[in-house]
């Protein structure tokens, strides 16, 4: 069996998966759109300072500044899965190339040279209008 007990996870990973998914909910871009109307409206009462302005620039400056690492660890994470997802679907399916699995680990001229070899596969079944039977063998990798 390839997949064992779940491990548990670490502190910056169940941190960034709870604000990704408290971030993605309309009532953070509530919230948002609130802070930013009661800036707004806060203008006048300053005079438009420059602190004034420097407030909103400051924290939009660092909240950006974080999101960006906890919105990367989200999509690392999700990335690693869907590819051992793909890749048990390549090694289950009979006649499916193996070699293909791993893929995203070589290099990118070797992944835009079996892209071009797919996409005529693909130019070669339309033509035929789509017939399976129609469709020439994968290519060797």
């Amino acid at each position: 069996m390839l997949i064992g007990k779940r491990r548990k996870s670490t502190w910056f990973s169940r941190f960034a998966r709870a604000v990704a998914t408290a971030a993605g909910k309309p009532i953070a871009f509530g919230m948002a759109t609130g802070i930013l109307i009661v800036w707004a409206i806060s203008g006048p009462i300053f005079g438009y300072s420059d602190t004034w302005q420097l407030i909103i620039n400051t924290g939009t400056t660092i909240v950006t500044f974080l999101m960006v690492f906890v919105i990367q660890n989200s999509q690392n994470r999700d990335s690693e899965a869907i590819q051992v997802k793909l890749d048990e679907l390549i090694r289950a399916l009979d006649g499916a190339q193996n070699k293909l699995l791993d893929l995203e680990e070589l290099e990118q001229e070797e992944i835009t040279r079996i892209r071009k070899e797919y996409r005529r596969l693909a130019a070669q079944a339309r033509s035929s209008n789509g017939r399976a039977s129609d469709c020439p063998p994968a290519p060797p990798l």
